[in-house]
């Protein structure tokens, strides 16, 4: 039965779907301290892209080796976006419960404000997995790649979103949502952005060869990022 070989579609997959349970449940794991969340995401957003390209990979030791790697830059990004969204919420919960009546005008830059943050937050673990540079960078490319990629922009907050909606309303679902609510998402995400990236990466390393000495560290990039993304618009 050809269908049960090892290199068969089926056996992929089902390959590919363990693969996603386990980075899953890893990433619920070190997500759990809440400090640790974005050295988490970030390393989920690492694997997930590993999957996507068919990469020969060890899903715990490349989780735990970006996790490493990443954690410090990561923990700060994490904070910041912490710090954003709650000072965001506390505007939102001011605005409906505080009976004052406020600028239509403020009101519009609050929400704004609130969907830069939430585009952002969908590449920036992203950009962090796979580009080395500064927080201020990654964060302005993140938001960068976002505007450039609108529409998957929002097929990606829809793919986030869906297992919170299902974990909510549809309870009989909630033990799929539970092993594959942020890893699966993050393949999705992964997937639409693969083609970008890899001519990201392409473009750098002709540009920044990657030296000898970088090379356990598949982050392939330390310097500003937007010129590259300028040139991607310009194709």
């Amino acid at each position: 039965m050809k269908f049960l070989d090892i290199d068969s579609p089926l056996m992929q997959a089902l390959s590919k779907v363990a693969d996603l349970l386990w980075l899953n449940v890893l990433t619920v794991i070190c997500c759990i301290p809440i400090i640790t969340a974005g050295a988490s995401l970030t390393a989920m957003n690492y694997m997930a892209m590993k999957i996507v390209r068919n990469e020969e990979c060890y899903i715990s030791r490349g989780f735990f080796k970006s996790f490493k790697e990443n954690f410090k830059q990561s923990t700060v990004i994490w904070l910041i976006l912490l710090v954003v969204i709650a000072i965001l919420a506390g505007d939102f919960f001011i605005i409906n419960n505080s009976g004052i009546q406020f600028n239509v005008v403020m009101q519009t830059l609050i929400c704004v404000a609130a969907i830069f943050v939430a585009f952002t937050a969908m590449y920036v673990f992203q950009v962090q997995a796979k580009f080395q540079n500064s927080i201020k960078g990654t964060l302005k490319n993140a938001f960068l790649m976002s505007i450039m990629q609108f529409p998957k922009t929002i097929v990606m907050m829809v793919a986030y979103l869906v297992p919170v909606l299902l974990f909510l309303y549809v309870y009989q679902v909630i033990p799929i949502v539970l092993l594959f609510g942020l890893s699966a998402p993050a393949w999705v995400s992964a997937k639409l952005n693969n083609k970008l990236f890899k001519k990201l990466e392409d473009r750098i390393r002709e540009a920044q060869p990657v030296q000898e000495t970088e090379q356990e560290d598949e982050r392939i990039f330390k310097d500003e990022l937007e010129p590259a993304l300028q040139d991607k618009t310009e194709q």
